[in-house]
C-alpha cells in the first residue's frame, strides 16, 4: 500500500524519482535501520545507497532494494545513480536537506523538486503491521505503570523512579524509552516538560509520569498523574477536570474531524472550568516511528482525521506554584470512533 501511494505521488508531482534522506522515511519505505544511507525510488526502481559498513545489513533488511555501495560521498553517489538512470525530475525532502547539500545535488541534467512532508503524509495512515507494533509498545507502557504503582514512595527522587522505569521497559522488551521520561512531582508538575530531576518526592504531592516505550522502531506515549499521600483539594479538582476533558475527547472525536475541531472538544471543557489559560499546549499529535508526527490535534492543525491514524490525547492543567495534571492515552482512529492502545486506569490513585 505504501508504494502504491508513493507511485501516485510520483505521478501527481510528475516525478521520475524521489530521494529519501530522512532516517525515519528511509526505514519506513525500506526497512533499513542503518544510520547512513539514502533511497532513490522510481516507478520501476528501488535503490538503497549506503557505505561499506552497512551493505550486508542493507541487503538483509531491504530485500526489495538494489544495494549500491558508495565509493564517494553519499550525495555524489546519489547523483551518480540519478544520472546513470537518466532521471530528469527528482523529488527531494526540502525541509530536511541543508542549503549546502542542496547545492551539491544540483545538476543541469535534471531538476530538483521540493516534496517536503509528502512521505510523512503517507506515514500518517498506519498498516496492520504498524498498529500491532504500536500496541505492543503501549502494552509495555501499561505494564510499566503497574510497576510504578508498586515502587513509588515518598523519599525517592524523580531520577530514581526514571531509572527504574527505564530498566523495567527494557526488561519488558523495549529498546529504550521513547523520549526523555518526565517525572514531575509537587510544584514541578506545573512544568509540562519537567524531565526527571534529583528532587525528592514528598508525601501529599502529585506526580506526573509522561513516558513511553520504543519497540521495534515504533513508540508509545502515555501520561498518568498519581498522588503520594493525600493531595490538596484544588489538585483533586484539577485532576477531575482534566479527566473530564480527556474522556470527552475520547468519546466525541470522530473520523473526518479536523485537528482543530478535536482540540476544541477537550479545550472547551477545561476553559469552562476557568483553567483555559493553564492548558497551553495542543491536545495531541500523531505517533509512529517518531514521538511527534502527523496528524496534529491543535488549534492550528491542517489535518483531517482518517481511519488508522494513531494519535495521542493529552489535555493538561498547569498552575505555577501549585502543580499540574496531565492524562494521556494513545488511540487508533477507526470508523466507529477512537480505540485505546493504552489501558492503564485513569482513576485518581492515592498511594
Amino acid at each position: 500500500m505504501k508504494f502504491e501511494k508513493l507511485n501516485q505521488l510520483l505521478k501527481d508531482k510528475n516525478l521520475d524519482a524521489i530521494i529519501i534522506l530522512s532516517p525515519y522515511n528511509r526505514r519506513y519505505l525500506s526497512g533499513f535501520t542503518g544510520t547512513s544511507g539514502a533511497l532513490v525510488i522510481a516507478n520501476k526502481h528501488k535503490i538503497l545507497v549506503t557505505d561499506f559498513r552497512y551493505t550486508e545489513q542493507a541487503a538483509s533488511q531491504a530485500k526489495d532494494f538494489q544495494i549500491v555501495k558508495q565509493s564517494k560521498s553519499l550525495l555524489d553517489e546519489i547523483q551518480k545513480v540519478i544520472l546513470s538512470h537518466g532521471f530528469k525530475t527528482i523529488g527531494f525532502e526540502g525541509d530536511l536537506i541543508s542549503y549546502q547539500d542542496h547545492q551539491s545535488l544540483l545538476n543541469e541534467e535534471y531538476e530538483l523538486i521540493n516534496v517536503a512532508g509528502e512521505i510523512e503524509r503517507i506515514r500518517m495512515i498506519k498498516d496492520p503491521y504498524e498498529i500491532d507494533i504500536i500496541q505492543r509498545a503501549a502494552d509495555i507502557a501499561d505494564e510499566t505503570f503497574d510497576y510504578i504503582l508498586k515502587i513509588t514512595r515518598p523519599g525517592m527522587t524523580e531520577m530514581q523512579l526514571n531509572n527504574m522505569m527505564e530498566m523495567k521497559m527494557r526488561e519488558l522488551g523495549a529498546t529504550s524509552s521513547s523520549f526523555d521520561t518526565i517525572v514531575a512531582s509537587g510544584i514541578r508538575g506545573a512544568l509540562p516538560h519537567g524531565v526527571a530531576s534529583e528532587k525528592v518526592i514528598q508525601s501529599g504531592e502529585m506526580i506526573t509520569f509522561d513516558y513511553g516505550a520504543l519497540y521495534n522502531g515504533y513508540i508509545s506515549d502515555i501520561t498518568r498523574t498519581i498522588a503520594v499521600g493525600q493531595p490538596k483539594e484544588e489538585m483533586i479538582e484539577i485532576y477531575n477536570i482534566v479527566l473530564e476533558s480527556q474522556l470527552k475527547a475520547l468519546n466525541d472525536i470522530k473520523i473526518g474531524m479536523s485537528g482543530v475541531e478535536a482540540d476544541k472538544i477537550a479545550r472547551d471543557v477545561i476553559a469552562s472550568h476557568g483553567y483555559g489559560e493553564q492548558f497551553g499546549h495542543s491536545l495531541g499529535h500523531g505517533i509512529g516511528l517518531e514521538v511527534h508526527e502527523g496528524p496534529m490535534l491543535s488549534a492550528k492543525s491542517p489535518h483531517i482525521l482518517e481511519e488508522n491514524m494513531c494519535v495521542t490525547l493529552e489535555p493538561g492543567i498547569y498552575v505555577e506554584g501549585l502543580g499540574g495534571v496531565r492524562i494521556e492515552d494513545d488511540v487508533l482512529v477507526t470508523k466507529n470512533g477512537l480505540k485505546r492502545f493504552t489501558q492503564s486506569t485513569k482513576d485518581l490513585i492515592i498511594l
